[in-house]
């Protein structure tokens, strides 16, 4: 990422109105290594007030710390009603740097966020970024192998949220396997064929998931509403 470009007010938002804080990357997924980024990510509530100028609040700041980027409560709420991948893990991240109560009912609100819509987001991500490794090893005879990695990792977590209804983005237990794909102690057909695999469970796990055809928006808007309002007075 880099060095954070955002105006001094954006970075206030962030500096001052943040209610949820995390670590995410390699060291909330449980596969740091010693050179691993610390990648930061958070929620913040704009004040109310703000939204009654013409010109609005941002939706998202980057910085003011290298690695970190946050999204407005209302952005991050949006973005998780839609299952996208990013949005729905940072909120069970492991590493809890910062929460105020309104954080405290974002988190409570994480089974709401989750519905069979996870599929379509995560398979459609999954493919783009297959895709790309295709690319490389075409070009280059090999894919990135960290990004490969990272793939399978989500692929894992894909598979399981829809046999369990529950979203873990923690990978020690596939650890070794996973930081041997980062070190390209596996071949590309190896690795290739664990995604097949990962994707053919996903598919067999979506006709019995527990997981609701929709998340709960109106409980999510609810405490979007609430949250406003309190801001507001």
């Amino acid at each position: 990422m880099n060095e954070p470009t955002a105006p001094p007010e954006a970075l206030a938002l962030v500096r001052d109105h943040t209610i949820y804080a995390c670590v995410m990357g390699s060291r909330a997924f449980g596969l740091a290594t010693e050179a691993s980024d610390t990648d930061r990510r958070g929620v913040y509530l704009a004040p109310t007030p703000l939204f009654w100028r013409f010109e609005k609040p941002p939706t998202h700041v980057e910085g003011p710390r290298e690695e970190e980027f946050s999204w407005e409560l209302e952005r991050f709420c949006e973005l998780a009603l839609r299952a996208n991948p990013n949005i729905l893990e940072c909120l069970h991240s492991p590493l809890v740097e910062r929460l105020t109560p309104q954080g405290e009912e974002l988190l409570s609100l994480r089974e709401a966020f989750l519905s069979r819509q996870a599929h379509t987001t995560f398979s459609r991500y999954a493919l783009s970024q297959h895709a790309k490794l295709l690319a490389d090893v075409r070009v280059d005879g090999a894919p990135r192998w960290k990004h490969a990695m990272h793939l399978l990792r989500l692929l894992l977590s894909c598979r399981d949220l829809l046999r369990t209804g529950r979203l873990t983005i923690d990978a020690t237990g596939h650890r070794d396997r996973l930081l041997a794909v980062r070190r390209g102690e596996l071949t590309w057909p190896q690795v290739d064929a664990w995604m097949t695999r990962l994707q053919e469970e996903s598919e067999q796990a979506l006709a019995t998931t527990p997981l609701p055809p929709e998340p709960d928006r109106a409980r999510v808007e609810d405490f979007l509403l609430r949250t406003r309002r309190a801001s507001a007075a």
